[in-house]
């Protein structure tokens, strides 16, 4: 992982990674063998989940600008005490972001009081027809999650206090809702 491009942030999110990206990788079996490992790093590092799940994307032919991740060491995932009993969950959409399929990426982010609790990023299985599209399947995604949640929580005897917030940035799917 030395000699891997440095980021800011676990991924550059402008960039769009195709089956074409740079020249063949040299070591396919080095490559394949590091993003398995990664996988199951995202268990404790939410924030490198989208990244892992782009070059697993490619690890039938991967290529020089699929490998990057390093300069994300000190990230990771705290967890700390309970201030506030509440569910707020955060998603997005990229819609038809894949360069070859043409098919979104969803995700979201569900936190208890301050703490991260439930996370996913993956492509959706269809091509979606508008951004709105995309975004309403990424909110009914995190909604059933937060059903699920909310009734772990209540058996575990610890209910949210306040019904649960869900933040997503699609205009399209903001307006919509008012119909």
């Amino acid at each position: 992982m030395t000699h891997c491009n440095p980021m800011s942030t676990p991924v550059d999110t402008n960039a769009k990674l195709s089956a074409s990206s740079g020249d063949d990788f040299s070591d396919p079996t080095l490559y394949r063998s590091l993003a398995g490992a990664l996988q199951y790093l995202t268990f404790t590092r939410p924030d490198i989940s989208y990244a892992v799940q782009q070059i697993c994307m490619h690890m039938h032919a991967p290529k020089t600008g699929h490998w990057y991740i390093k300069g994300t060491t000190s990230f990771g995932l705290t967890l700390g005490p309970i201030g506030s009993k509440s569910l707020v969950a955060y998603t997005d959409a990229d819609w038809a972001g894949c360069p070859d399929t043409r098919r979104s990426t969803i995700g979201y982010c569900v936190y208890y009081g301050d703490n991260l609790i439930s996370w996913s990023s993956k492509r959706r299985p269809t091509i979606s027809r508008s951004s709105a599209e995309a975004e309403y399947r990424a909110v009914a995604n995190v909604v059933s999650k937060i059903c699920w949640l909310r009734n772990l929580l209540l058996e575990l005897r610890r209910p949210p206090s306040l019904a649960t917030l869900v933040y997503c940035d699609n205009i399209s799917a903001i307006y919509c809702r008012e119909i």
